[in-house]
């Protein structure tokens, strides 16, 4: 028997409530899928903005301990 074939006899076996919530996990895996496809999680990491000081990668163990502060903006 194929997997094909194994997996229709196992969904003949389900309840209506069964086939309903197996249709939404269905739906998030494709899901899931189309957004591995268009980027994954580096380029959603990329894509997070953040503010802070122009320094801030040089200097972020001073910014955490409180050595040094961020001044505001003068705008």
């Amino acid at each position: 028997m194929s997997v094909k074939e194994r997996f229709q006899a196992e969904i003949q076996a389900l309840s209506r409530a069964e086939l309903d919530e197996l249709f939404m996990l269905i739906l998030q895996f494709l899901e899931q899928k189309r957004q591995s496809k268009s980027g994954g999680i580096l380029s959603r990491l990329a894509q997070i903005q953040f503010e802070g000081p122009e320094d801030l990668s040089v200097n972020h163990n001073l910014y955490i301990t409180g050595e040094k502060v961020a001044k505001p903006d003068s705008d």
